[in-house]
């Protein structure tokens, strides 16, 4: 069997969702691969699979599209980044390649991420197995494929349809996340035993405070005043501080590092939640839904894409608390120095008060009562 996971554009968190059921694969003795643009070859190299290197669309094209995301209004910055940037810049980058390791590999089975469209337009034409992984909530990718799907015809008329009706793979929970996709399919993740920390803290057994904006901001200009923010924010606290920042940020754009304050380009992430006591965050999907599946309560600044609908998401169910960053329908704005007090009182608020605790160990429950990663993969395989 051979089992191909295509990823687009996006960092960590259009990749590491693919994992678990390629991994599953792996246990069956699948041969994988992963197919994807340079960017997150690294990344697939710490994970051990084999990388077909993809096109990938020119930074002169994408760079003045990943900098309006964080303040364009709702709808520009959805077709920015859903119609032009995935549903026809890296479509189209990456199709030769992918149509190369297709003929010449012939996959059995193709996982994919929803931003990820050339794999669709190809696995479909060849009648190949496909399932698409989630990232986010389900009527976000849903309502993001209806921004994309003029471009999407251009690749191959029908393709829309076809991609809704693909089996749609969540690990996100049923109580937050009705999905709109007809074909449905939820797994719990099997974590394994995650790592104890680095004593980065001098002997310090204060609660740990995770903070992570993901992978992507670290490619825009907006990210060294957030850190900053964050750092304002956190500094005076009694609390141990692990934040992240993604391979590609410079380090001297923070400026002075509290003393509570330990800095690294990338940790792995259940190592840090099995010990978090709160994460903050901007709301990307790994970093909020991973809390919750430990049952780590969350404090979410979001800044883009579907960070703000996660944000309601947590605050709704008593998890966490959403900072005020704009409307998700209007226009946004980046977070600036003057949050650093909002945020601190949030983050104090969610360490005092249990029942923010709570309300994610009964999130953490109904994950974890899903079925395997193992359990999905027979049933897709049989399908």
């Amino acid at each position: 069997m051979r089992v191909v996971g295509a990823c687009s554009l996006g960092g960590a968190g259009h990749l590491q969702p693919l994992r678990p059921l390629l991994d599953a694969a792996q246990r069956r003795g699948a041969d994988t691969l992963v197919a994807g643009p340079p960017a997150i070859a690294s990344m697939v190299e710490q994970m051990a699979y084999r990388f077909a290197v993809c096109g990938e669309p020119p930074e002169d094209l994408v760079g003045p599209i990943r900098e309006r995301l964080p303040t364009a209004p709702a709808g520009e910055a959805s077709a920015l980044a859903n119609r032009e940037l995935f549903g026809r810049l890296a479509t189209t980058a990456m199709l030769p390649s992918l149509e190369r390791i297709v003929a010449e590999w012939g996959p059995d089975l193709v996982v994919r991420e929803p931003c990820e469209y050339a794999s669709a337009v190809i696995g479909h034409r060849e009648n190949i197995a496909m399932a698409q992984v989630a990232i986010g909530l389900a009527d976000v990718e849903w309502g993001s494929i209806e921004v994309a799907s003029s471009a999407l015809e251009e690749h191959r008329p029908g393709l829309t349809d076809e991609i809704r009706l693909t089996p749609y793979v969540t690990r996100f929970p049923a109580s937050l996340d009705s999905s709109p996709f007809p074909d449905t399919r939820r797994y719990r993740e099997t974590l394994g035993h995650p790592l104890p920390l680095p004593d980065w803290w001098d002997g310090s057994t204060a609660p740990l405070l995770y903070v992570s904006f993901g992978t992507v901001l670290g490619h825009m200009s907006v990210a060294s005043t957030a850190y900053r923010v964050a750092l304002a924010a956190v500094g005076e606290l009694d609390v141990r501080v692990l934040l992240t920042v993604g391979p590609r940020f410079d380090l001297d754009q923070l400026g002075r590092i509290p003393h509570n304050v330990h800095v690294e380009p990338w940790v792995n992430q259940s190592d840090v939640l099995a010990e978090a006591d709160v994460v903050l965050c901007h709301g990307g999907s790994g970093t909020t839904f991973g809390a919750l599946a430990a049952g780590v309560p969350l404090v979410v600044a979001p800044m883009f894409a579907d960070q703000f609908a996660n944000g309601n998401k947590v605050a709704a169910a008593g998890a966490g608390v959403t900072l005020d960053t704009g409307a998700a329908g209007g226009r946004r704005r980046p977070l600036s120095l003057a949050d650093a007090s909002p945020l601190a009182q949030a983050i104090e608020e969610v360490r005092g008060d249990r029942s923010y605790r709570q309300a994610a160990l009964r999130i953490a429950t109904e994950m974890a009562a899903a079925p395997t990663i193992d359990e999905l993969l027979t049933d897709l395989l049989a399908q």
